[in-house]
């Protein structure tokens, strides 16, 4: 049987990590949608502070990929780590069920601990389930993808109705449960989730016990640390940003430690597109920050009666995405059966372009909003269209492409490192956010309506003017991406020349 055909084992792996994603998302979808309304509604504090709470919620949670990467293979097993960070995230949901003040800080700390390391679990996991370059592991990507959508689809959809009648106990209650039917079938199928040519893969068991042990003990110093610095939002920020520059110097470090010409090449194409995502996930990162509160306080929500929750919205993001990665698939490998070839730099710089747009025509909406500053509801609503497209071209494809361009003993941190651009970018989305208002003129469109425009149209036109930048930067990256190589040899950086990376099967 050849070593790209899908075994057994593959295909239960594949599957069993499908509904993992969708479980564990869960939870996390909850609170990445409703924690800036509950600590604005619930807990009743103002919006710039719930904008920075649920700024920085979301920009560790991206951020502690990296330390994810970083643990996982290391002292845990990827499987191990996983199953730890959903207990860590069941206690958080019970400690927020109390919907306090008090239990806030340290219910994110712990819920946080957990979902900020099992992303990169996940991913590690999925990747390890093929060779370097088996493209099946593509489209395995995009079916997971859809999975971890399904996840905040049914997240979303929950937290909007328990919005309605501001029940925050039984939501956060709810979302604990996901996360210990995820430990259960983790557990259930421990046997195809084992790790792959991983640093702990060739430990002693003495060695593997001891590491361990300061696997766990980083686990519970991460909490205590995480509880002081989510309540010091101001500080996080800058020690995000800073983090996020040092591991640029990082990877470039990594790059001209590698001693094969065509490893080199990668890692440098990998370090490029990197700075390319951070712009599309600074932008994509409004959606629970700035642009729900803008749409809470300056978009007409009511659609035939009844008023929409900010986090339907959300949805329609979801749903685009759960139809979107696997008819992408499908369609991708028909281009590639008729010798049409969409590259990764191509996809990118596509997606840039899509979110610009889509960020640009907020500020046409609010052009043409009612004599009372609110702006229609379809303006948002394809503004999050194209918000959608852009990521299924950009972030599944990221993932899958670690895969590929990076050696099996560094892809743990650097899909880490590419997570917490995610991190890095929230941390912008943050500031951007706070430029669009004042608190005190929330209440007022007409006052609140010029700094949303100047803010949207800024993100929206960098980011278009990026994807200008990508598009003609393509016959460089080109070159650093082409593969190389005997098509049996299994080695991560020999590959056929002629089956260059896309997003289809193989």
């Amino acid at each position: 049987m050849s070593h790209l055909a899908l075994t057994k084992e593959k295909i239960q792996g594949m599957r069993t990590l499908f509904v993992i994603q969708i479980f564990s998302t869960l939870s996390f979808s909850v609170l990445y949608s409703t924690l800036v309304l509950y600590t604005n509604k619930g807990l009743h504090l103002g919006a710039d502070m719930a904008v920075a709470i649920t700024g920085s919620f979301v920009a560790f949670n991206y951020f502690l990929h990296l330390l994810g990467g970083f643990i996982g293979g290391r002292f845990l097993s990827y499987r191990l780590l996983f199953s730890l960070s959903m207990l860590f995230q069941t206690a958080g949901c019970l400690i927020l069920s109390v919907s306090s003040l008090g239990s806030l800080f340290w219910g994110l700390a712990i819920f946080l601990t957990g979902c900020g390391l099992n992303v990169t679990c996940v991913n590690c996991m999925l990747t390890q389930l093929f060779e370097s370059h088996d493209k099946n592991r593509e489209t395995a990507f995009l079916w997971n993808y859809s999975g971890m959508n399904i996840g905040f689809l049914i997240g979303f959809t929950m937290s909007g109705i328990f919005q309605i009648y501001q029940n925050y106990s039984i939501l956060f209650l709810m979302a604990g449960a996901s996360n210990v039917i995820t430990l259960i079938i983790t557990l259930c199928n421990w046997k195809y989730l084992k790790d792959v040519g991983t640093h702990l893969t060739h430990a002693s068991l003495p060695k593997q016990l001891r590491l361990g042990i300061i696997g766990i003990a980083m686990l519970v110093i991460l909490t205590l640390a995480l509880r002081w610095l989510i309540h010091h939002s101001e500080f996080s920020n800058e020690f995000i940003l800073i983090v996020g520059a040092i591991m640029l110097f990082v990877i470039a470090a990594i790059a001209f430690q590698q001693r094969v010409k065509e490893a080199r090449k990668k890692v440098w194409a990998y370090f490029i597109l990197c700075l390319a995502s951070l712009v599309f996930w600074t932008l994509y990162q409004m959606a629970p920050m700035g642009l729900t509160l803008f749409v809470l306080h300056n978009v007409d929500r009511v659609v035939m009666g009844f008023t929409v929750p900010p986090q339907w919205l959300l949805n329609i993001n979801t749903i685009i995405i759960i139809l979107a990665g696997p008819t992408l698939a499908h369609i991708c490998k028909k281009l590639r059966a008729k010798g049409y070839i969409i590259r990764i730099p191509i996809q990118f710089a596509i997606a840039l372009v899509l979110i610009g747009i889509g960020f640009a025509l907020i500020p046409v909406g609010i052009h043409f909003a009612n004599p009372q500053g609110i702006s229609a509801f379809s303006w948002v609503i394809i503004s999050y269209v194209l918000q959608s497209l852009g990521e299924i071209l950009l972030s599944p494809i990221g993932y899958a492409m670690i895969g590929q361009l990076i050696p099996s003993k560094l892809q743990g941190l650097m899909m880490g490192t590419w997570l917490m651009v995610v991190g890095v970018a929230a941390t912008l989305s943050n500031f951007f956010s706070q430029m669009g208002f004042d608190d005190s003129k929330m209440r007022n469109p007409l006052d609140t309506n010029p700094a949303f425009s100047e803010t949207f149209n800024l993100l929206g036109w960098s980011s278009i003017l990026t994807g200008g930048i990508l598009f003609a930067l393509y016959p460089f990256l080109k070159k650093l991406i082409q593969e190389k190589g005997n098509h049996a040899d299994p080695h991560p950086y020999n590959a056929p020349e002629e089956t260059p990376y896309t997003i289809s099967e193989k």
